[in-house]
């Protein structure tokens, strides 16, 4: 029994090493000095924003929406490894305080996306009901409340294997968590919030109720922990080398006209593989897609010329930051130095696709200005960032590039 009970404890050491060793490398001194810029210059904006509000802006709706979504959000961590189906499936029935420190643990985790989310629409409910911040503490006892509810509930769904119950559960959850936050924000009549409450309640006594004698869906925990550490390993890939990242392969149809815009010919070899590698591995695309996004959405509510060339530059330098494993994406496979290609053509193919991918994204952050009006500043930031794509692509790739080899 004391064998079983230091599992637990043997196993969150293992996690929290496992994840502080690429903790340190994702939180470099690059991403922390635009990390910091980034959150600076969005908190200044919102603060200047929140003066424009009246009376009548639907904050209740809107703060039970985005609150709603991190309270339904109730991943279960149990860190469970391949192994344990065999060895300790037959010890179920003696794993329970396990799994009850296994969603304390993932509640307390939880409960920090609820303070900063609850932390961050503080002042805009402020602001619409005459610089309230009375109610924070009360809000997020509320929230913290409903939270464990939902990871109770979170749990007893996870005894069934069909996805269709996990995607109802889900959305019913989001429903009933928007509706009573709602009632809360808004300040509505406390029978529409018990209500609520009590329907949540049910839905928890429900699944308690359908699943009692049930036994763990050990494939499904154990699959959904290697999922959750995939993610994890993709975010660190892009900053240090992950050995055991298993990388996910999606054709993409609807962009081979891209790879067929490549010429056949025998310096173009690298320009096919890393634009095939960039299009179709790992998240790559995803990356840019996502940062590309990210840029654009600040870019085009911010007013001020400058802080969009200094957002357009910056975003630009953190997409080709990101994409430099790519780099590395073959240097296990032996085929690669097999070509009868010299290693610059190699060098040179790379950075021609970095430098590409980021000057898109410049022209996409300069139209999106110019469609606000703004033809001077859109032509700045497509000057001024494509400058800073193609040197960083061929000037401070070069150090880069030396490093990974």
């Amino acid at each position: 029994m004391n064998d079983i009970q230091s599992i637990w404890k043997n196993r969150f050491a293992n996690r929290t090493k496992e994840l502080s060793r690429y903790l340190k490398y994702i939180f470099n001194g690059h991403i922390v000095i635009v990390m910091v810029f980034l959150i600076g210059t969005v908190a200044y904006y919102y603060q200047e924003w929140l003066k424009t509000l009246t009376s009548d802006f639907p904050v209740a709706e809107i703060m039970a929406i985005l609150l709603g979504l991190i309270v339904t959000y109730s991943p279960i961590y149990t860190f469970l490894e391949e192994a344990d189906r065999v060895f300790l499936l037959p010890l179920e029935n003696k794993l329970g305080m396990y799994f009850k420190k296994a969603i304390l643990t993932s509640f307390l985790l939880s409960s920090y996306l609820i303070l900063i989310g609850l932390a961050v629409l503080m002042p805009m409910y402020a602001s619409v009901n005459q610089g309230d911040f009375s109610s924070f503490f009360p809000f997020l006892i509320i929230l913290l409340l409903v939270k464990g509810v939902n990871m109770l509930i979170r749990w007893r769904v996870q005894y069934e294997m069909d996805y269709t119950t996990h995607l109802i559960d889900s959305f019913v959850r989001f429903v009933i968590n928007v509706a009573l936050l709602f009632f809360i924000f808004s300040s509505a009549h406390i029978g529409f919030t018990i209500a609520t409450i009590g329907i949540l309640l049910l839905l928890y006594l429900y699944f308690y109720q359908k699943t009692k004698g049930k036994g763990l869906k050990w494939e499904f925990l154990i699959q959904s922990e290697e999922r959750k550490m995939a993610k994890f390993y993709r975010v660190a890939n892009m900053f240090t080398d992950v050995p055991h990242l298993r990388d996910q392969i999606k054709r993409r149809k609807w962009l081979d006209w891209v790879l067929q815009s490549v010429s056949y010919q025998q310096e173009n070899t690298f320009h096919y593989l890393y634009l095939r590698t960039f299009l179709r591995t790992g998240d790559y695309l995803g990356i840019f897609f996502r940062l590309t996004a990210i840029g654009g959405v600040l870019i085009y509510f911010i007013n001020n010329g400058i802080a969009q060339i200094v957002i357009a530059m910056l975003f630009i330098y953190l997409t080709g930051f990101q994409l430099v494993p790519l780099w590395r994406q073959h240097q296990n496979k032996l085929w690669i130095d097999l070509y009868p290609v010299d290693v610059k053509i190699r060098e040179n193919s790379f950075k021609w696709l970095i430098a590409r991918v980021l000057i898109i994204q410049a022209i996409i952050y300069a139209l999106l200005i110019m469609i606000k009006g703004s033809f001077f500043v859109g032509f700045g930031v497509l000057v001024l960032s494509g400058l800073v794509a193609v040197g960083y692509a061929y000037l401070y790739m070069m150090k880069t590039l030396r490093s990974q080899s």
